[in-house]
This record gives structure tokens, C-alpha cells and sequence, in this order.
């Protein structure tokens, strides 16, 4: 049985190069220390219908917005509940998409995989394939795979959906929307979901979807969908309310407020290029010293997976480096912790910031 180890306020502040949490702005944390209000009251209407319409227009979409206190997994949940009443493809890559499989079976639905090795991306032709042979209420796609640094090509994913309009497509983006631009509706996207704790650049405690008509008069149709994620409840609330329908976690929400609106200070285009000048130095630094682990033309945007071709002590690196220089990175997940590990470069970072991490790097490993 797990004992308690006590919570003290002594911990050295590390700088976060994590594939999320990662780091948040100083003023961001302290718009969490407002004083507490109601949930029902005028003032939670005004804090939840800015970030709502803040967020469309930072995603610059017209679908609808749904900010639940939550992480991203509450979407992987009720986008199955709410569209699925039978069977899902889901293409699997890496740890993230196979539980998102998970997911769906434990929900009781038929889960139909394209399997591929960890490493590689989805290919838009084997989806092709997958939707000819079979008959899909949904397709579920992991658009940036955290556990092996792949980007799926979504958007051509999502080309391939415009020819079957009774097959919803879900994206899971929680490592990398807010810093991996995507044009929602050019690319049949029905529903796109993250977490606040990625590239948004900010504390954990939300989870953001987006979601199309379609999606939501399927839901409609439907005998059963989520109750807390369901997209009629949630929606139909905002309407009439422009609140959320269960009490929300009023705190992380303010600090949602000050963060999108540096977010619509930048802009989704300049964050998307900062995002990519960062992925573009890792990517460099990565193929100078070791290997990357993704398939070429397919890497992430946000987190670099490094194939360590060196044989380094990967976790020793990791300890040596957050206590020496207080900044964590990640090992490789599950059976790459050695093979590998990973660079988070989302958020509030630069090319600066994360040139950094990788001398630290460098002088703690000896390259």
C-alpha cells in the first residue's frame, strides 16, 4: 500500500521541457488567485463566454466550443459516447491512439485498428482502404503522438473522410494544438480535442473540443450519449446560460482568460511558426548527436522523441540534468524509456529556451 509523503513547499523550481505539463506564465499563475465567486453568477457568464468565443477565434473556427473542467481523456470518452453507436477505426501508431482504442472497447464498441509500428504515421490510403471494407460510425485519430514524436497527416486523413459523410472524424490534439496550426473545417473535422496543460500554456485542470452541426445533431439522434461530456447537455447550457452545466474549476479558468489572450496577442499563425522554428532546431540537434525515432517527413511539431543510437544512460540524463541545471525532460515512454527520450517544445518556449535544455544535455552526457 502506498504511504503518504507529505507535500512541503521546499521543492527547487524546475524549468518544465516536458510533452506537457510545461511551462506558464507568471501572470497566468497569478490569475488563479482571484477571489472565488459563484458559478451562477454574471461574472462567471462573462469569464466562460470570452474564453469560449476566444478560443474559436484563436482556433478560427465556426463550430462550437466546449471547456469542461476535465483532462483531454474526457473527450476520448464522450466522443465515443456521443457518435459511435456501433463500431470505430482507429489507426494505431504509439501508446496514445492504442488507448484511445482502449477506450472505445471498454465502452463497448467494436474497435476496427490499422495497426502500425511505434514510430511510424498513419497513412491516409490505408484509411482509404480501412473505409471501403468497412462501415464506420466514427474514425479516431491521434494527430500528434506523444509517446514516439509522429504527427499523423490529419488533414489528409480528413480529405479522405469528405467522401464518407455519415463517418464521423475525431482528432485527439491534445499534445500539440495551440502550437501545431490546423484548418478545422477545410479538412472534415468533426471534433478536435486538447488539454490546457500542452501547448496552450497553462495549468492542468481543462480539456477544450471543438464541435461540428454535424456532430451535434448525430448526438441528437442518438438513444444514449456522455452525460457530463455530452454535447447537447453542454451546449444547450451555453446557450442559455453561457455557463458551464456543472460547477467548473473557476481558478484555472482565469488563468485560461490571461493566457488566450496572449495567445491572440501572438497569433495562431506566429505561435504555429515559433513552434516550428523550436521542432526544426530539436529536429537538427537530434540528427547531429543521435537519431530522431519518428519516421521521416512525420515528426512532431511539439515534442522531439530522440532515438538514443549512443547507448546513453537515458534516465541518469534526465536525473543529472534537472539536478544540475533544474530543467526536466522526459525519457522515452514505456518500452523506449531507454531507447529514447523526449523534448517538449511547446508552449512558451523559443528556440533559445530550448537550445538551453540541449547544452545541458550535451555537457551531462559528455558529446
Amino acid at each position: 500500500m502506498t504511504e503518504k509523503s507529505e507535500y512541503t513547499d521546499d521543492y527547487d523550481d524546475k524549468t518544465l521541457y516536458l510533452p506537457g505539463p510545461t511551462e506558464v506564465r507568471d501572470d497566468v499563475i497569478e490569475a488563479m488567485a482571484e477571489p472565488m465567486f459563484g458559478h451562477r453568477t454574471e461574472r462567471m457568464t462573462d469569464l466562460y463566454t470570452t474564453i469560449v468565443e476566444d478560443t474559436k477565434e484563436f482556433l478560427d473556427t465556426e463550430q462550437d466550443v466546449i471547456i469542461l473542467t476535465a483532462s483531454g481523456t474526457e473527450f476520448w470518452e464522450s466522443t465515443t459516447l456521443n457518435l459511435v453507436e456501433d463500431s470505430m477505426l482507429v489507426p494505431t501508431s504509439g501508446a496514445f491512439s492504442e488507448r484511445q482504442a482502449n477506450v472505445a472497447e471498454r465502452l463497448g464498441k467494436d474497435v476496427d485498428r490499422v495497426e502500425y509500428d511505434w514510430g511510424e504515421a498513419v497513412k491516409p490510403e490505408d484509411i482509404h482502404d480501412a473505409l471501403e471494407s468497412g462501415d464506420y460510425d466514427a474514425v479516431g485519430v491521434v494527430m500528434n503522438e506523444t509517446s514516439t514524436g509522429v504527427r499523423n497527416p490529419v488533414e489528409e486523413i480528413g480529405d479522405v473522410l469528405g467522401d464518407y459523410p455519415d463517418t464521423y472524424f475525431v482528432v485527439d490534439a491534445i499534445s500539440c494544438l495551440g502550437g501545431d496550426y490546423i484548418d478545422i473545417e477545410a479538412h472534415n473535422i468533426d471534433c478536435i480535442f486538447t488539454s490546457t496543460q500542452k501547448a496552450f500554456a497553462m495549468p492542468p485542470g481543462l480539456a477544450v473540443c471543438t464541435v461540428s452541426d454535424e456532430a451535434y445533431e448525430r448526438e441528437l439522434s442518438k438513444d444514449s450519449a456522455s452525460w457530463y461530456g455530452g454535447f447537447q447537455r453542454c451546449l444547450d447550457y451555453y446557450d442559455r446560460k453561457g455557463q458551464t452545466h456543472s460547477t467548473p474549476a473557476i481558478p484555472v479558468m482565469l488563468a485560461y482568460r490571461k493566457q488566450m489572450k496572449h495567445m491572440l496577442d501572438e497569433g495562431h499563425e506566429e505561435r504555429d511558426q515559433r513552434h516550428r522554428d523550436m521542432a526544426e532546431y530539436a529536429r537538427d540537434w537530434a540528427r547531429e548527436h543521435f537519431d530522431l525515432f519518428a519516421e521521416e517527413g512525420y515528426e512532431s511539431q511539439t515534442v522531439t522523441c530522440v532515438e538514443n543510437t549512443r547507448g546513453i544512460d537515458v534516465a541518469e540524463t534526465v536525473e543529472a540534468v534537472s539536478e544540475e541545471y533544474d530543467m526536466v525532460f522526459s525519457s522515452g515512454y514505456g518500452d523506449l524509456s531507454e531507447g529514447s527520450f523526449r523534448i517538449g517544445h511547446m508552449g512558451e518556449h523559443d528556440v533559445e529556451s530550448i537550445e538551453t535544455l540541449t547544452d545541458a544535455i550535451e555537457d551531462v552526457a559528455g558529446l
